[in-house]
């Protein structure tokens, strides 16, 4: 499933987050499992005009692995968040 404004994540929830850098010469995809432990839409410190509160604003999803190591990531359309 694509990452949406809208899309509702509930922590506890096990899932694989695929993501792909775009490159010249194809991308780097890099895959991350792990229990969701919050996910927000956080305001960054760059600006953006006629964006809410003049603020750049990223989907972000913080999931702990099997590990326990706590991985933050920040959802984009090169995101797809799967259900395991």
């Amino acid at each position: 499933m694509a990452p949406t404004p809208t899309t509702t994540y509930t922590p506890g929830t096990r899932v694989r987050v695929t993501q792909q850098v775009p490159r010249l010469t194809g991308a780097i995809t890099s895959i991350v499992e792990g229990e969701i432990v919050r996910a927000e839409r956080q305001k960054t410190g760059s600006w953006y005009a006629h964006a809410e509160d003049d603020k750049l604003w990223l989907d972000r999803l913080e999931l702990r692995k099997a590990d326990g190591e706590l991985v933050v990531l920040n959802l984009d359309q090169f995101s797809r968040v799967e259900t395991i």
